[in-house]
């Protein structure tokens, strides 16, 4: 991690004068360059999105090189597990495109016309990878790619609106910025994260966003020699390296509330504040909100915790299912008091339940056998020791004199 001020920013020239010196005296093929800026931007993206929260990417990409780094990026992000998508509108034949573009359809990533992409691109995508224009980049976008930069635009809106937004990653410029100047007119794209490439260039200096990257671990010592350049030292094996400091919690926010906050008024009810607090973390994209930690202790009183799945909330408490043999359900038979825990780590806070537990009505357990896939209702019959995963549930009842409180992280 290394300090933006200690760091070289080059303008637009020096960056061309760069790319020449590489790709002339230095033998470098574009090929080459490519491979490497969309290694970086893919080994980026897997410091801080994991693939299993967020798999569905799509990478749009520009007619120039800034797009070629995109194409090598998705068939990286193809092999570190993600499920990328390519909008490519102005595809060529030419090489090393071609050859791109063929390797990434031997491995079935799909092009999708511009046409086909949905109006809310959040609804498909978890990611969204903005490799439409470079450095090199002058002037006016034109049709189709003005009309997808301002979609990309418009989501950052989302997320202000605390509605659900992909995140956006931009290689080496965020696409319309000016390469020195940055978002001149300030209705620009807003990253969440920037990888820059080689250098960062001056526009880096604007961008506000959480993560920006350098990926520019092949810059021969001439080049930066001669251009003056401070570059940071890159970690390990790594291709990619973090400028400036991770993002912290804003820590001067009342006690739990945080940049993306929940809201600050309080029901009288318990039951109604959770649920107005669970819909504002589905409102801000926090993956998967349903999951809790549950602690219970036996007659023992040595407790136990365990990562279990909310099945639902209602004016009775809280409702899960699990196995009558398990360690949970001894200990709530022999002790019905257990305690449960949200944390929703994106809004840095969590909420924390306590109370009494007790099994759920067999008709209630009924009526949710019922509501399963057929095949579901099979696997439990063959299996007796699956039977009571779907038909034993327990909740925590209204919570009346006992805590029911949400804590900043820091607590």
């Amino acid at each position: 991690m290394e300090d933006r001020e200690e760091i070289s920013y080059v303008n637009q020239q020096e960056a061309i004068e760069i790319d020449r010196m590489l790709m002339g005296p230095l033998a470098f093929t574009v090929d080459q360059l490519m491979e490497l800026a969309g290694l970086s931007v893919a080994s980026a993206i897997g410091e801080v999105y994991s693939s299993s929260e967020y798999t569905r990417v799509l990478v749009i990409c520009g007619p120039g090189n800034n797009g070629g780094d995109g194409l090598v990026a998705a068939r990286h992000l193809h092999h570190f597990g993600y499920k990328p998508s390519i909008c490519y509108p102005k595809r060529t034949t030419k090489p090393p495109f071609a050859g791109l573009i063929s390797q990434l359809e031997s491995l079935s990533v799909p092009f999708l016309p511009v046409e086909d992409l949905p109006m809310q691109l959040s609804s498909d995508f978890e990611i969204i990878v903005d490799a439409i224009f470079g450095f090199s980049f002058h002037g006016n976008p034109r049709p189709p790619f003005d009309s997808l930069i301002r979609r990309l635009v418009s989501m950052r809106k989302q997320q202000r609106a605390h509605e659900k937004a992909a995140v956006i990653i931009s290689v080496d410029i965020p696409s319309g910025w000016h390469v020195e100047e940055g978002d001149v007119c300030g209705e620009g794209i807003e990253p969440d994260m920037l990888v820059s490439l080689t250098a960062p260039k001056l526009c880096a200096k604007m961008f506000c966003g959480p993560h920006h990257f350098l990926g520019g671990r092949f810059v021969p010592q001439s080049v930066i020699d001669k251009f003056k350049l401070k570059l940071p030292s890159y970690p390990g094996t790594s291709m990619c390296v973090r400028i400036g400091n991770l993002p912290q919690p804003n820590l001067s926010a009342p006690k739990g509330i945080f940049a993306a906050s929940l809201s600050l008024e309080v029901e009288e009810d318990p039951i109604d504040q959770f649920q107005k607090w669970l819909g504002d973390a589905l409102a801000a994209g926090v993956k998967e909100p349903h999951y809790m930690v549950m602690s219970t202790a036996g007659k023992d009183a040595k407790p136990s915790s365990r990562m279990i799945s909310l099945e639902g909330v209602n004016k009775d408490g809280f409702v899960w299912h699990t196995n009558y043999g398990s360690r949970k359900a001894r200990e709530i038979s022999e002790n019905p008091h257990a305690s449960l825990l949200f944390y929703w780590c994106s809004l840095n806070c969590q909420i924390r339940v306590e109370g009494f537990v007790e099994q759920v009505s067999d008709e209630e357990s009924d009526q949710y056998f019922s509501s399963l896939p057929r095949d579901a209702q099979i696997r439990p019959i063959v299996s007796k020791q699956l039977v009571f995963n779907l038909f034993c549930k327990f909740r925590a009842h209204r919570l009346m004199d006992e805590r029911f409180s949400i804590n900043s992280t820091k607590n």
